[in-house]
């Protein structure tokens, strides 16, 4: 290369002044350091938009209590059937639903780590090499030559200073987000433990009305039968031929419907479940005999803030929107950015690391808003107005968890005294069957009086296993909202003073 060339790449024979390079390298690490300041406003909680107690009432009934509140009691206790508590444990680990919110979480998690490794500088190693041919025509000394360079350097490109505190704005709204989808999850999982017993639930409801309806069936046809032998003696008319037969095409009708529903519910079982159904399940217990934990402290309604996933979600998404009020505010500020590179370079690879052949940059740069046409303004508004949204979002989702605590609590008032009066009914329809044959049999009574009988016996015992089926599905339902689900074994007060954050 000739001497020209040289110069014109500076490449000089004094040392190189490094004193601008290590102070701004300096004052870059020390506001790294310092972490600056951010312009969130003070995150207050909204006021709880209900009552400070749950409707009370005949509806309601006797408040049950408990040294275990209901989100503590572990789904394994409050379930007690060994074949609905493997279909939970299989859901748990195969459910489709669950899997998508717990890879949520590692979105997040991982979007939470890009926001906040902006806050450091990136530090690049780069190396070049140039080989360049300037022709005669193309130089200014009129004759040709080659240009040859190799650099090593290492550095950062853009640094932003958080002066501001924009960056960490960004940060901890991103950081509340993965606390949401968390929250997320926990929902996601509750929910799914209670439509899982409520599927189940179901399943065996419908088979005990497909049980019944093949026995109501088989009496029905012995009964059609029977009376059309009469008719033919001339014993009985038609119309009690008719109406005989008129209620066995209703069983075989009902005999359809269940056979579907029962088919149906075992099909939304394994999708719920994730899997086909195990072959090694432990023995059902009879629906008849299907018990649940029933007595579930309610406490107050201040205790759901801490027991919803979702209201806990809720207000995750709140104070995101708050942190963003941050950056927006920080936009109004400058923004002060760094570049800077210490390295070596050189007209030939023998003399990268010799003496002389130091290199760095250092440029810092600066960025003041003056005029953006309102842009600035209207993102804070944004900003402004989407943290109003989502404290209406979060007050709805309180007022919404408080109203189904307050039907399942009700429901809970008056189920037991709706099934204590089906069981009576089924009682006396069954003694009024039993009298209506004997007076037929005895000739006191025609046949219409024994099918009026029938119908109303078969439904008695449907309305019986209908209104155990609906006491059943409403203590899951009140076990849920009330945050129950989450443990699968009950935590005491003292196992939850000494958990972690607790």
């Amino acid at each position: 290369m000739s001497a020209e060339a040289n110069t014109m790449f500076g490449r000089s024979k004094q040392q190189p002044n490094r004193t601008g390079l290590s102070v701004g390298v300096a004052v870059a690490l020390a506001l790294v350091v310092s972490g600056g300041c951010t312009m969130i406003p003070t995150y207050e909680r909204p006021a709880a938009p209900v009552a400070d107690a749950y409707p009370a009432g005949e509806a309601v009934g006797e408040a049950a209590s408990g040294a275990v509140a209901a989100a503590d009691i572990g789904w394994r206790d409050f379930i007690g059937d060994a074949r609905l508590q493997r279909l939970i444990e299989l859901a748990l680990n195969n459910n489709r639903d669950l899997r998508v919110a717990a890879l949520g979480i590692e979105q997040y998690r991982a979007q939470y780590r890009i926001q906040r490794s902006v806050l450091f500088p990136t530090v690049d190693a780069t190396g070049t090499l140039t080989r360049q041919e300037i022709p005669a025509g193309a130089s200014i000394i009129n004759r040709g030559f080659r240009l040859n360079q190799e650099s090593i350097s290492v550095g950062f490109t853009s640094y932003e200073l958080d002066l501001f505190g924009r960056i960490r704005s960004l940060k901890e709204q991103a950081l509340e987000q993965y606390f949401a989808s968390e929250a997320a999850r926990k929902s996601t999982q509750i929910s799914l433990v209670a439509e899982i017993t409520a599927q189940y639930l179901s399943l065996l409801a419908n088979e005990e009305l497909l049980r019944l309806t093949e026995e109501t069936l088989a009496t029905r046809q012995k009964s059609y039968d029977l009376t059309r032998r009469t008719v033919e003696l001339g014993q009985a008319s038609a119309q009690d031929l008719r109406q005989s037969e008129t209620l066995l095409e209703t069983a075989k009708a009902s005999l359809a419907r269940y056979t579907r529903q029962v088919a149906q519910d075992t099909n939304g079982l394994v999708v719920l479940i994730g899997s086909p159904l195990p072959a090694d399940l432990p023995a059902a217990v009879p629906f008849s005999q299907q018990r649940f934990l029933a007595d579930l402290p309610a406490g107050l309604p201040s205790d759901l803030l801490q027991r919803r996933p979702d209201i806990e979600q809720a207000e995750h998404v709140l104070k995101g929107a708050n942190a963003n009020i941050g950056a927006a505010r920080a936009a109004f500020f400058p923004r002060i950015s760094l570049t800077a590179n210490l390295g070596t370079a050189s007209s030939s690879l023998d003399g990268l690391f010799k003496s002389g052949s130091e290199a760095w940059t250092f440029t810092p740069q600066i960025s003041l808003p003056i005029f953006n046409a309102g842009s600035n303004r209207a993102k804070l508004d944004v900003a402004k107005l989407q943290k109003e949204i989502e404290i209406a979002q979060y007050e709805k989702t309180i007022q919404t968890a408080f109203r189904e605590v307050a039907d399942a609590l009700a429901a809970r008032g008056t189920y037991d005294s709706q099934v204590a009066a089906d069981e009576a009914n089924l009682a006396a329809s069954r003694e009024y069957f039993r009298l209506a044959e004997a007076r037929y049999t005895r000739g006191v009574d025609n046949f219409l009086i024994v099918l009026d009988a029938q119908r109303s016996l078969y439904a008695a015992e449907q309305t019986l296993i209908n209104d155990r089926l609906a006491r059943l599905t409403n203590l899951v339902t009140l076990y849920k909202v009330l945050g129950g689900g989450w443990n699968e074994t009950t935590v005491s007060s003292a196992e939850e003073a000494t958990q972690p954050g607790s």
